[in-house]
């Protein structure tokens, strides 16, 4: 998600006010796997759109959600302090969705704070929990690190936070991904700017005698001991989010690259045991964009398949896309084109289960911001069900990226709303019921909630 020097100003815009503006979803499209999957289509089973109170009742933003091999769920959250600065929180659900008390990871007065580089929670295979949230290492605006942390008790104490970036720039570190790796680690993956200069303008200016935003990634283990610590793309789009998923041949991981002619495509890369696969492109799309359009990709997995969604202006005209792996990620199929037009921003969440996948992303056009659900055949070779679940509070970036994970039977969203210009979180959960209507409408009203459908986000 960064901007090259030529255009910091555009990517500050960027940040500053989201995409613009759009019409209601259209199935509509010429692509070949959209046409086949439409002609495929089938009616599907109707899912209940319950809402789902969530334990941050103050101001709160920046929401990650991750479901746990227990069936239940793990919410984090930033908060304003009382005195000033910011506060990162958690809380934990059991299968019943119900939250135990919020309990604090960390506070600080010099953290940075931002709609689009958000903090995340994740759990390793041996039960402990992790969050990172970003440092400021200097006065410039976008100079700050990685800090890492991990809790063996269930987040009563957590470790001293360690950076996660250890190059001592007074750079820009952020827009980070975790996965569980191996019996006792986690694996980091981050944009990097250790060789874009000073960090006195977003994005540091990447062309000419500046270097670029990097692709990087490291693991941790429980003595929080760093290993396998490499870069591996050297040149990648300055501010758009990474993700990450376990595939049956190791973890997957995504981003929007660069290269010097400005195409911006998303690529993916799996590591093995000899390290890091070359990056390669997810598809095509050849967008050339001359800033970050601050819209990265989301992906989800089990066992050999994966699902990478994603946004794109490719060609002038705005899409939510996705395509599908059947090797691991190694290679995808042509992708499958679920909405397109003005109205549509992005801000992607993608989720896999054994009987759908599920996209979960934004529009925004003159009557507001609403959040649509598509469930889908887990070969996406049909479209199941659309929901519109959400007609939001607020417009623009402020109402950030919403959360989408898949448990035990159940569906969890939770997204950011803005009323009287205060940030709240909203939630709602989704279970199949052979009773409501699968139109797509909700139970819950405007700046409520308006759905029925599906999705998978493990820890």
């Amino acid at each position: 998600m960064r901007a090259s020097p030529a255009y910091p100003l555009l990517c500050v815009l960027a940040l500053a006010g989201g995409c613009a503006p759009a019409p209601a979803p259209s199935n509509a499209t010429d692509d070949e796997a959209t046409a086949s999957a439409s002609a495929n289509a089938a009616p599907a089973p109707a899912w209940r759109v319950a809402d789902w109170p969530l334990p941050a009742v103050a101001a709160a933003a920046q929401p990650d959600l991750i479901a746990t091999p227990d069936g239940g769920w793990l919410l984090s959250w930033m908060e304003p302090g009382a005195r000033g600065g910011h506060a990162l929180k958690f809380a934990r659900a059991g299968h019943d969705g119900r939250w135990d008390a919020p309990r604090s990871i960390a506070a600080g007065a010099d953290w940075f704070v931002n709609w689009a580089d958000t903090p995340h929670i994740a759990l390793s295979a041996d039960g402990a929990l992790w969050a990172h949230w970003l440092q400021k290492s200097a006065p410039a605006t976008y100079a700050y690190d990685v800090v890492l942390t991990r809790s063996a008790d269930g987040g009563a104490t957590w470790s001293k936070p360690l950076k996660v970036n250890d190059d001592g720039t007074q750079t820009e570190h952020g827009f980070v991904s975790l996965w569980p790796d191996g019996a006792d680690g986690i694996g980091v993956a981050w944009l990097d700017g250790r060789n874009t200069g000073g960090g006195e303008g977003h994005g540091g200016g990447h062309a000419g005698h500046r270097g670029a935003m990097s692709l990087r990634a490291a693991r941790f283990d429980a003595a929080l001991t760093r290993s396998l610590d490499n870069e591996i793309d050297a040149m990648t789009c300055d501010c758009c989010q990474t993700d990450a998923a376990l595939t049956a041949r190791g973890p997957l991981l995504v981003y929007r690259d660069r290269d010097p002619q400005e195409i911006r495509d998303i690529y993916a890369t799996l590591r093995a045991a000899s390290g890091w696969s070359a990056p390669q492109p997810v598809h095509a799309d050849r967008w050339t964009m001359p800033a970050c359009p601050v819209n990265g990709p989301s992906v989800a997995a089990r066992g050999e398949d994966a699902i990478v969604a994603w946004y794109t202006a490719a060609g002038g005209e705005s899409k939510v896309q996705v395509a599908r792996s059947r090797d691991g990620g190694a290679s995808f199929g042509a992708p499958l084109v679920l909405d397109r037009g003005e109205p549509v921003q992005g801000r992607i969440e993608a989720a896999l289960g054994a009987d759908a996948a599920w996209v979960l992303w934004l529009r925004e056009d003159r009557q507001g911001q609403t959040l649509w659900l598509a469930r889908l055949a887990p070969d996406l070779s049909r479209e199941l069900q659309r929901i519109e679940l959400a007609r939001l509070q607020g417009r623009g970036r402020g109402t950030g990226f919403p959360q989408l994970a898949i448990g035990d039977g159940v569906v969890s969203v939770v997204w950011t709303e803005l009323a009287d210009g205060a940030a709240r979180l909203r939630g709602a959960r989704l279970q199949p019921e052979a009773a409501v209507s699968s139109k797509g409408e909700s139970n819950i009203a405007a700046g409520e909630i308006t759905g029925s459908s599906s999705g998978t986000r493990a820890p």
